[in-house]
């Protein structure tokens, strides 16, 4: 034993650095990888083929949606390329995903009811009412939401937009709403705006309290950046990619209840089912019984979802999902002839929608029970994903596959749902930081040269997994080292190339793009804007303004900071401390005393200098800003906020 040891030390170490593979080729790892997928699975099977083309209108014409600012919100050929068998760069069960998701253009569900698929990564819903278009969900930005639309009216006839829904607080649901409705209308009461319980405060924390880590964990999940092609991006499972552009946010006119509501909607009836706490925080389902027809939000799509997003977002709960999905099989299930969602296509047929509810409810059910089976028997996070498996019926359901969500990945989230991030192993509980961690590491292995040759040898080896975390101690111990920098990115390119889950392919080339070429993203996606600050209530603004406290920054003891926002009859004090910065919403009363400084402007004039569009001077000056009291208490409050970085570094220290 000692013999072979040192043989194989001595073999390592006579091997030379090589240099990384080229960029872009599969390795005949990858190559048989794929192979065995596309032999395990009925690739061929053509059902969702016809489901994701039935019913089929027109396209938008236009090669390009354009954002008002000229830049391209979604081109519509760019995924042309999705035909024929898959590349051996490509999953051939995610490639078959893409090609569903690719398709495009306006479809009518059953009469009265049609979709927008394939301009964004959801799909958006119309519903002809008595006067005028009930809109499902209008997209993640206002561009490719406006242009489906106009698809519709110039297809199916003109109508104006009477109601909008939001049927959950995720941005690729609500963020295009300015595309269809604007607000003086809303305002005026010509378009209702309807939401689930707690969509606001929901919205709020992914878009705005934790928006800019989240928006820049986007640019891995989605891929945003990633040039699209065989070699690169070919979707999110989900749905294809976002389109680009600013998203907006308006507060909804109408909540429905946790205990679910019966709303005629122009001439529509709506059965609301709750779904919070599952795919979203605030979620509903809805069932028209004039269509026989379920929506069933993002709750039951035609693929497994995300347990815990890759761009964060609290653990969801699977047991809880399972019950919502079969409280929607039981309520609905012999009444729906059809089933539609806010991504994927349609399910036909009372006892398809069945069986698709089934296998939805028994995929979360069977992450949950099979994770804390195994946990209750002593295994860790890693070794319950490592021995999940999968169930039988995933092996014929492409509906319930790893293209978004991955057993993996979810088995993880459930186990720090109930326990938290430790696995219990004491080791585990304190550990070193990630660079200074790698340095031990690199160093125990013998060096640079050493741990690069261990890394060489099992990306040859096609033991990919083993390579990336070699290679990553590498370039954590020395960001400067190029060549452990281009092996990493090799290997990363080579998980990326054998992924199922389009989230997980999108995170490895993101990686390996950020090796090579350098931290240099523009992120396409904007939830910081004006339009959704604008949106928001005061006190959840100035909750997010609070986590930008640095208490090293802050001068002076602090003091009660009161502002006024007389536009919206908002007002928000602060207890501003050297440690801690406490918003408080208070009641509108101009009258009331106990602060130290006052300060009195209108919201959107209040956004613009939170943006740093116009200076607290020129406020004072136009008289536009009054503050009475302690003013330096105002400027000391701002001194101590940081300046936030949305393109932080990722794959390196």
């Amino acid at each position: 034993m000692k013999k072979t040891a040192l043989s194989m030390v001595a073999l390592i170490l006579a091997t030379p650095i090589q240099a990384a593979p080229p960029e872009g080729v599969a390795t005949e790892a990858t190559k048989a990888a794929n192979a065995r997928v596309a032999a395990e699975l009925p690739i061929a099977d053509q059902t969702d083929f016809e489901n994701a083309n039935r019913g089929f209108l027109a396209k938008i014409e236009a090669d390009k949606i354009l954002n008002e600012d000229g830049s391209v919100a979604w081109d519509s050929h760019q995924f042309d390329f999705i035909t024929g068998a898959a590349p051996d760069t490509v999953n051939p069960s995610l490639w078959r995903q893409a090609k569903l998701n690719s398709i495009h253009g306006l479809f009518e569900v059953v009469p009265g009811i049609y979709q927008i698929r394939g301009y964004d990564l959801a799909q958006m819903t119309l519903i002809a009412g008595k006067t005028g278009w009930i809109i499902i969900d209008p997209l993640t930005t206002p561009a490719p939401s406006k242009a489906g639309l106009a698809l519709a009216n110039k297809t199916l006839g003109e109508r104006p937009v009477v109601a909008v829904i939001f049927t959950h607080s995720h941005g690729d649901h609500f963020g295009g709403i300015a595309g269809v409705a604007s607000p003086e209308d809303i305002k005026a009461g010509k378009i209702q705006v309807i939401a689930p319980h707690g969509f606001l405060a929901e919205s709020v924390g992914e878009s705005v309290i934790a928006g800019t880590a989240m928006n820049r964990r986007v640019q891995y999940q989605f891929g945003t950046a990633l040039p699209v092609g065989t070699t690169g991006q070919v979707g999110g499972g989900l749905g294809q990619k976002l389109s680009s552009g600013d998203v907006s946010l308006v507060p909804p006119t109408r909540s429905i209840s946790k205990d679910g509501e019966t709303l005629v909607i122009d001439g529509i009836t709506f059965d609301f089912m709750d779904a919070g706490e599952t795919e979203a925080p605030a979620e509903m389902v809805f069932y028209m019984p004039q269509f026989n027809a379920l929506h069933s939000a993002e709750v039951a799509t035609r693929t497994f979802h995300n347990v815990l997003t890759p761009r964060g977002a609290l653990v969801r709960d699977t047991l809880k999902w399972s019950k919502v999905i079969d409280a929607m099989l039981a309520k609905y299930g012999d009444k729906a002839d059809v089933m539609l969602a806010s991504h994927h296509w349609p399910t036909w047929g009372s006892n398809n929608v069945q069986a698709a509810l089934k296998n939805q409810r028994g995929i979360y059910r069977y992450v949950h029970d099979q994770t804390m089976r195994q946990a209750n028997q002593g295994a860790t996070m890693d070794e319950i994903a490592e021995n999940i498996g999968e169930p039988d019926f995933a092996k014929t359901d492409f509906g319930v596959r790893d293209y978004y969500g991955t057993l993996n990945h979810n088995s993880k989230a459930v186990y720090q749902r109930y326990f938290g991030w430790w696995d219990a192993v004491p080791a585990h509980y304190h550990e070193l930081p990630p660079v200074e961690a790698s340095k031990k590491y690199v160093a125990a292995m013998g060096g640079t040269a050493k741990a690069l040759a261990v890394g060489e040898k099992a990306f040859a080896d096609g033991d990919y997994r083993w390579a990336a975390t070699v290679f990553n101690h590498l370039v954590f111990a020395d960001p400067a080292d190029e060549a452990a920098k281009q092996w990493l990115a090799s290997t990363y390119e080579q998980l990326g190339f054998q992924a199922e889950a389009g989230t997980w392919r999108n995170i490895y080339l993101v990686g390996a793009r950020e090796l090579r070429e350098g931290n240099n993203i523009k992120n396409a996606i904007s939830t910081a804007n004006a339009e959704v600050l604008n949106g928001i209530p005061a006190i959840d603004l100035f909750d997010a303004m609070a986590t930008r406290f640095n208490p090293a920054k802050m001068k002076g003891d602090g003091g009660i900071l009161r502002f006024w926002f007389p536009d919206r009859k908002e007002a928000v004090s602060i207890d501003l401390g050297k440690s801690v910065m406490f918003p408080r919403k208070e009641a509108y009363d101009i009258t009331r005393e106990g602060s130290d400084t006052q300060i009195t402007i209108s919201r959107p004039l209040f956004t613009k200098l939170l943006m740093r569009e116009i200076s607290p001077m020129e406020l004072i000056r136009d008289k536009k800003m009054i503050i009475s009291g302690d003013d330096a208490l105002m400027a000391n409050m701002f001194m101590a906020l940081d300046e936030v970085n949305p393109q932080f570094d990722i794959v390196t220290p």
